[in-house]
């Protein structure tokens, strides 16, 4: 079973070498296999996650190379437990970029650039949750930029050029200091391997760790997008193409909380920075939150909740208790999937109307019912109401609070109480302005382009030319008749709105809420599960004697 370890991360690698070399050619067969990986990835993933339940953490040295000098992988209970929902995520999402793909008449550039780039991208997040050592921690981080940016700056819109230079500044600045956090650790410990640091960070100045220890919070804080390291987020998400929005706010952001549940339980246990952790929490979720009511555009309202429910995952963290623990790897998983799904949803809504700015939007539960239902779900699990998942993540967290009984972590009970209730605000805002009430007058049948394909800055244009132009108002946001050209394709090339939204898209939604309602299903086996995950990382000893063979 060892053996299976590397796979999630060669498999999609190798596919795309395959799919490099044939080019834009056999555009069905690469489709095919595409899907084929990522299907043989998630059966991987929940192999490796029943082995490790069962048996314990499993490892692998590649080339048979002990620590320090081998790359190790390491699939434990809370590695497992991300690559199976990660997996999941990711076909679905694949399978929605299919059908927009499809939509835009587009038969050669997806196949030719999304394709591979999105497959590195699930290698670089695959390799991130079974790094074994700080270095292929930073090797994974790096694969997910490359291929981020190519994601983010598709089609070579300004707006996307711009979004995706701040973004990836900001991310050549935590990778900057992420190295120089993995030197200063090999400086003083000899090592970089997570089994082997366990042991001798024990050893090193107290100063030296909580200077190692801030360094790589502030690495993974950025990564995380936790508040005030988040600025960069709501600016870059929303100019991407739905599936690239949709995978980047379920996953990217959870790859650095992720990092920071392995470091401080396994690196830092007992760590000097809890109460600093617990202001960053609180901070999350009450500026993301209020970020969040402000917006009056559904794709930057999620990515302000986005940020605000970040500071749950964080508040689980700070408190380092097994219950807290549990609650936070729970709501990792139940939050990767219903952020994924309110993206896929708002780029359903973009599909059909041209636009996700809610003032303009209205009568979506009349016109598109089924939208409607797909969106309710989520922005209710989202919110907390019981019994979804959402529900059970928070009482698992505001009840270690509770035990804990110091006084920031009743500070974060109560933060947490106050951000579900605003949450619910925002989300029942969105329902109103958007599917509940009649549609504004004028904006029945019509869409507001968000970007237009040949629009650049600087570019005034002659009016008198866009005259009898059904689509000439698009880059300045000006409506368009229904069936219009618009450019929300994955390329930012010009599209055609439709009431009659793609198959697939709504397929992939539609099993994405399926699934976020399953964790509701299994919510017992779910907790039980990461109850027993909490308890690995806080032991460190399987991970350690499964490294290191003692």
């Amino acid at each position: 079973m060892n053996a299976l370890v590397p796979l999630p991360v060669l498999l999609p690698l190798c596919v795309t070498g395959l799919k490099l070399a044939i080019g834009p050619r056999l555009q069905r067969f690469q489709r095919f296999i595409s899907l084929a990986v990522l299907g043989a990835v998630l059966v991987l993933s929940v192999l490796l996650m029943i082995a490790a339940d069962r048996h314990g953490p499993l490892s692998v040295h590649l080339g048979d190379f002990a620590p320090p000098i081998g790359i190790t992988l390491v699939a434990d209970r809370l590695a497992g437990l991300m690559l199976t929902v990660s997996s999941a995520v990711t076909l679905l999402v694949h399978v929605y970029s299919l059908g927009q793909g499809m939509a835009d008449r587009d038969d050669q550039t997806p196949v030719g650039v999304f394709h591979p780039a999105y497959l590195i991208l699930v290698a670089g997040v695959s390799c991130t949750f079974l790094a074994g050592d700080l270095v292929n921690l930073y090797v994974g981080f790096e694969i997910m930029l490359v291929a981020s940016f190519v994601l983010l700056t598709i089609g070579g819109t300004a707006t996307r050029i711009r979004a995706g230079s701040t973004y990836v500044i900001i991310s050549l600045f935590s990778s900057v200091l992420f190295l120089v956090a993995i030197a200063m650790t090999y400086a003083f410990a000899g090592t970089v391997n997570f089994a082997q640091l366990a042991g001798r960070l024990q050893e090193a100045p107290d100063g030296a760790r909580t200077l190692l220890e801030a360094m790589l919070l502030t690495v993974f804080a950025i990564k995380a997008a936790v508040f005030p390291l988040a600025a960069w987020l709501p600016d870059s998400y929303p100019t991407a193409p739905a599936p690239v929005t949709a995978v980047f706010a379920g996953l990217l952001t959870k790859v650095g909380v992720y990092s920071m549940l392995r470091t401080q339980t396994l690196l830092f246990p007992g760590h000097r920075l809890g109460d600093l952790l617990m202001l960053a929490a609180l901070a999350s979720m009450v500026v993301g939150i209020l970020g969040a009511v402000a917006q009056t555009d559904l794709k930057r309202v999620l990515s302000f909740t986005l940020i605000s429910h970040i500071g749950y995952m964080v508040f689980g963290i700070a408190l380092a208790g097994r219950g807290s623990i549990s609650g936070a790897i729970v709501y990792v998983a139940h939050h990767i999937t219903v952020q994924t799904t309110l993206f896929l949803v708002a780029g359903l809504v973009e599909r059909r109307d041209g636009t996700t700015e809610l003032t303009r939007l209205g009568g979506l539960a009349k016109s598109a019912p089924l939208v409607a239902v797909l969106f309710f779900v989520p922005a209710m699990n989202l919110a907390g109401i019981p019994p979804l998942s959402g529900f059970i993540g928070k009482v698992g967290l505001m009840r270690a609070g509770i035990d804990n009984g110091g006084g920031w972590a009743w500070a974060l009970v109560a933060g947490s109480a106050a951000t579900s209730l605003l949450t619910l605000y925002v989300m029942a805002k969105v329902w109103n302005l958007a599917f509940w009430r009649d549609a504004p007058p004028g904006a029945e049948g019509e869409g507001v382009v968000l970007e237009s394909a040949g629009d650049e800055p600087g570019d005034d244009g002659d009016d008198e030319e866009d005259e009898g132009d059904p689509a000439a108002g698009a880059g300045r946001g000006l409506p368009v008749p229904a069936g219009a050209v618009v450019s929300a394709g994955l390329l930012g090339q010009s599209i055609t709105t439709t009431k009659r939204l793609p198959w697939p898209m709504l397929l992939a939604t539609g099993a994405a809420v399926a699934l976020g309602l399953l964790y509701t299903v299994l919510g017992g086996r779910l907790t039980t599960f990461t109850e027993a995950a909490a308890a690995e990382l806080l032991a460190r000893t399987p991970y350690i004697e499964a490294v290191l063979g003692r």
